[in-house]
C-alpha cells in the first residue's frame, strides 16, 4: 500500500506544533501500525531527518502505552485493540492518515505523539492499592470466599490498562471510566473494604486535581476503550463515593 500521513509534530512541550505530511510505500497489510511507523522513522534516519517520537513498550497490547490519536479516534479504526495491535489491513492502498497524540489538559505533549500520563500515577497514588497486613499474623487471600459474580466484575475492570483513551475520546477530558476501574476492582472485593471510604475520596479528589473534566455520559469512553471497561464501573464509583460522602 502507498499511503500519506500527516503526522504532528512538535520539538517539546513548548514548542508549537504542526502537522507534517509524509509519504510512505510498499506497506504490507500484515503491518502493525506501530511496525509501519518504524519503516517511516527507518526511512527519515537514513535521510538525515528528525524521527518521529511515539510511545510503545510491549506491543502486545498490554502495557498501554502506545497511546495515538488514529484518523479522529483513539487507537484507531479497529474494536477492543491498542495501536499496536492495530494492523494495516484495516487501511486501503492511498488513504491519508492523520496520527496526532491524545489532546487533553491532564496530558500535555513533551514531544511529537508522546504525552506525559503520569496524571493517572498520581491518581493511583491517591487510593489505587490496598494496605498489606504484616503483623504476622496475614490471611491467604484465596481462603477469602468471595461471589463469582463479583469476582468477575473486579477482574473485568481490573484489566484497565490505563492508557488514556477514554479521556482521550472524551469532549471534557474525563477520566472517570479509568478512575472508576481502579476504584471497582477493590470494590467489589473483600480486600478492598477496609480503605473504601478513603480510596475513592481520594482518588476522585485527585483526579480533579489534575484537570481532567467530568463525565458527559456520551459513552465515547467505553467505545474507544480497548479492553472494553463498562460504563456500570462509572456507576459504582459513584454509589461508593456517596456513601463515602455520607461517612465523612
Amino acid at each position: 500500500m502507498n499511503l500519506t500521513l500527516k503526522i504532528w509534530r512538535q520539538k517539546n512541550a513548548n514548542a508549537k506544533g504542526k502537522m507534517v505530511d509524509y509519504q510512505i510505500s510498499n506497506v504490507s497489510p500484515d503491518m502493525s501500525f506501530l511496525e509501519m511507523l518504524d519503516v517511516l522513522n527507518t526511512e527519515l534516519i537514513e535521510k538525515g531527518e528528525e524521527p518521529v517520537s511515539f510511545d510503545h513498550d510491549c506491543r502486545e497490547g498490554i502495557c498501554g502505552s502506545c497511546s495515538l490519536y488514529i484518523n479522529g479516534e483513539a487507537h484507531g479504526p479497529d474494536r477492543l485493540v491498542t495501536t499496536c495491535q492495530l494492523h494495516m489491513r484495516k487501511f486501503k492502498d492511498g488513504d491519508t492518515i492523520y496520527i496526532e497524540p491524545w489532546r487533553a489538559k491532564a496530558f500535555p505533549v513533551i514531544k511529537d505523539l508522546i504525552v506525559d500520563r503520569s496524571a493517572f500515577d498520581r491518581v493511583q497514588h491517591a487510593g489505587g492499592f490496598i494496605s498489606v497486613n504484616t503483623s504476622g499474623n496475614t490471611q491467604d487471600a484465596n481462603a477469602i470466599p468471595i461471589e463469582k459474580a463479583n469476582a468477575d466484575k473486579a477482574f473485568d475492570a481490573a484489566t484497565c490498562i490505563g492508557c488514556g483513551a477514554c479521556v482521550a475520546s472524551c469532549k471534557n477530558s474525563s477520566a472517570m471510566l479509568f478512575v472508576s476501574a481502579k476504584v471497582s476492582q477493590f470494590a467489589l472485593l473483600p480486600q478492598g473494604q477496609v480503605e473504601a471510604t478513603d480510596r475513592v475520596m481520594n482518588m476522585v479528589n485527585q483526579m480533579d486535581a489534575e484537570g481532567f473534566g467530568n463525565c458527559t455520559n456520551t459513552g465515547a469512553c467505553e467505545v474507544e476503550c480497548p479492553k472494553g471497561i463498562s460504563l456500570e464501573n462509572i456507576a459504582r464509583m459513584n454509589r461508593e463515593y456517596l456513601k463515602a460522602s455520607f461517612k465523612g
